[in-house]
């Protein structure tokens, strides 16, 4: 757990009873923006994204501030030969933007992921080079920028450009993940 502003920041499993929060980001076309997936436009979708994709999902957690849901990160594990390898991916609602809240999370996610999962060497995020803001959590975050990947994939139908970043279990930043 860490603090931020007078509120504590946690990770925690998501629940159903989340469902009403998680529908209020994932329908906002602001947060929507850089994500693969379009802003839902009913609960029903939502729900059942919630249901079959984030709830059985091998790490995904809600990001609560003082207990209450307001974004999700996830780590997804590469297969077969790439499998000491994970991606990181996080989301949290706009009216918390500029609090540090992302940054805590994806630190403390590092931190359990790599304690957790013992052959992961290497967690990478992809962020859109237009997402500075993404681009910075994860600077703050100790990871590494390691270089531009010309339209590397699709986002709402269109080739995009995005930045690779990484952290290695050996980085020394990992070292104080794991102390704090």
């Amino acid at each position: 757990m860490e603090r931020s502003s007078d509120s504590v920041i946690s990770l925690r499993p998501l629940d159903i009873s989340d469902a009403d929060d998680f529908m209020k980001w994932y329908s906002d076309e602001k947060v929507s923006k850089f994500c693969s997936w379009d802003a839902f436009t009913t609960k029903e979708a939502a729900i059942e994204y919630f249901a079959k994709t984030a709830i059985p999902h091998p790490w995904y957690k809600a990001i609560c501030l003082s207990g209450r849901a307001v974004g999700s990160i996830s780590v997804t594990p590469f297969r077969g030969y790439d499998k000491c390898r994970a991606e990181i991916g996080y989301v949290v609602a706009s009216e918390y933007w500029g609090k540090g809240i992302a940054t805590a999370a994806v630190k403390m996610a590092a931190n359990s992921v790599f304690m957790e999962w013992g052959h992961l060497e290497r967690l990478e995020a992809l962020v859109a080079v237009e997402n500075t803001a993404s681009q910075r959590v994860l600077e703050k975050a100790g990871f590494t920028r390691e270089g531009v990947l010309r339209k590397y994939y699709l986002s709402k139908g269109k080739p995009t450009d995005a930045v690779i970043f990484s952290l290695l279990s050996t980085d020394p930043q990992v070292n104080y993940f794991m102390d704090a």
